[in-house]
């Protein structure tokens, strides 16, 4: 069991139920949710003429590869609405692996940590809320 760190985001819709729909597909894709932050209101980040996101950082258990994980975290994303327009712009759901264990990934798909941990406030706040 890999404990791993997920960041939620959303800025479509029924913003709230967004993210709990989120956490529901997480845990039934294997998931284990261990802990949560409290979600923040943020300006949206990269392109700014956009709703502002509600956002969350999940401390999980994981089985599986991170592979697998990102296999999951997308698959949640699809099932929630989330349709790829321009980077960085308005989504339904956002699943992002912010880390996984102690590894270390940098493929074309995947990084992890996440290469804009320290860009994104939410993230930062979310794990010192967490003790990462």
């Amino acid at each position: 069991m890999t404990v791993a760190y997920l960041g939620l985001g959303t800025n479509l819709g029924r913003r709230v139920r967004n993210l709990s729909a989120a956490r529901r597909r997480l845990r039934e894709k294997g998931v284990r949710i261990v802990r949560q932050t409290r979600v923040i209101e943020t300006e949206p980040w990269g392109v700014v003429d956009q709703p502002r996101f509600l956002n969350q950082v999940l401390e999980v258990e994981w089985e599986g590869t991170p592979r697998q994980l990102l296999r999951a975290a997308k698959a949640v994303e699809r099932e929630g609405g989330r349709t790829r327009t321009r980077r960085w712009g308005p989504r339904v759901i956002d699943v992002d692996i912010l880390r996984f264990g102690n590894e270390r990934i940098s493929d074309p798909d995947l990084t992890v940590p996440h290469p804009r941990i320290r860009e994104r406030t939410f993230v930062l706040e979310g794990l010192r809320e967490l003790g990462v």
